[in-house]
């Protein structure tokens, strides 16, 4: 009885509330991101507690935790708001209406890339959708997943425990590269890279991020020394400007540069880059079916996920068969070189016979 009567008394807004907190650990945040004050989040967090019976937070000095009743609401929760959002879509798509919202999470090393190419497919069925990308950590996109403030996100695959309730589709997988500005010292110097780390910044990912342990395995395979001083950034934008302007050695994933290397802005570093590779993919929650919408941008993303898989192949296909080219030549001339030098140690008797001086007749 108490709980068909907690049914009908939980509305809307204590859903959003209570999902604002748990995405952003805590009222404040939660309070802008929804447009309200903050004690009306806390009111209504309070009411939603007081109609389940339940503590759904742990509060203290680090924000609000959600205890193990809040996580098993969460995922319900979530279902519920995006289960609304799909029948809001659905309506507005019958109608004709230009209403439909997409909130999506994407990496900000795969944003610059990923995203242009995907936004002209998609607007070629959906010219009038509303679309909200949101950009962070690998760790923050997969929270804001959980927490159903994002229909699906771009990301990498994280540890099996980060994982529960997710599904993960690889798209691609892309290296991780040390780049710097085209004419920057260590590209001319005769002497290791490796040696002049400690002359120029190093820009590196945060720490606990995925392209941070490439980055490391990168600077062990090196054999450079210990860094005693580096920079961490996971802005594609600022690593720019530090790599363009500061003469600053940038650890970032290929993909994120393309523009720039193709341009002649920023030229790699050699080092060795395999094993770096690090898969990205579609995730997505596992009780909740995408949108309409969300299908429709999904089915873009794969596109051109493809496409890039494609070109990438095919880069390596002519890459290999130059490099087939130069050896087959370079033997060639090898060889060439070879067969003149004994023509013409073949040719020296006969020219020396023709330049020896006339033997003179003696005369008795």
């Amino acid at each position: 009885m108490q709980r068909s009567l907690a049914d009908s008394r939980v509305k809307f807004r204590h859903l959003q509330c209570f999902l604002a907190v748990a995405q952003f650990g805590g009222v404040q945040k939660a309070a802008e991101s929804l447009s309200i004050t903050q004690p009306a989040v806390s009111k209504t967090v309070a009411e939603l507690e007081d109609i389940l019976g339940v503590r759904l937070f742990e509060r203290g000095r680090h924000g609000a935790v959600p205890t193990r009743e809040g996580q098993l609401f969460m995922s319900h929760a979530s279902a519920c708001v995006s289960a609304l959002r799909q029948g809001v879509d659905l309506l507005s798509r019958a109608e004709g209406e230009a209403a439909a919202t997409l909130d999506i999470g994407v990496l900000p090393t795969v944003a610059t890339s990923l995203v242009p190419p995907v936004l002209r497919l998609f607007r070629e069925q959906w010219p009038n959708a509303i679309m909200r990308f949101a950009t962070g950590s690998n760790t923050e996109l997969l929270e804001r997943l959980k927490a159903g403030a994002i229909e699906f996100a771009v990301g990498r695959l994280a540890d099996p425990e980060r994982m529960v309730g997710l599904t993960f589709e690889q798209l691609y997988s892309e290296p991780l590269i040390a780049v710097v500005r085209v004419g920057h010292p260590m590209t001319t110097a005769a002497v290791s890279p490796a040696t002049q780390l400690s002359n120029f910044p190093v820009v590196v990912p945060p720490y606990g991020t995925l392209i941070r342990q490439s980055a490391e395995s990168l600077l062990r395979a090196w054999a450079a020394p210990p860094l005693s001083s580096f920079v961490e950034v996971l802005s594609v934008s600022v690593g720019r400007a530090l790599a363009l302007e500061n003469d600053a050695v940038w650890f970032v994933p290929r993909s994120a540069i393309e523009y720039e290397l193709a341009h002649g802005l920023l030229a790699p570093l050699p080092l060795p880059v395999a094993g770096t590779e690090e898969p990205v993919g579609l995730i997505l929650r596992s009780d909740t079916q995408p949108t309409p919408a969300g299908r429709a941008l999904i089915d873009a993303v794969r596109k051109v996920a493809r496409e890039r898989l494609a070109r990438n192949a095919q880069a390596r296909a002519e890459e290999e068969n130059g490099k087939a080219a130069a050896k087959s030549r370079a033997r060639k001339d090898a060889k060439g070189g070879v067969k003149a030098d004994a023509k013409r140690g073949a040719r020296a008797p006969r020219g020396g016979k023709a330049t020896r001086a006339p033997r003179q007749k003696m005369q008795l």
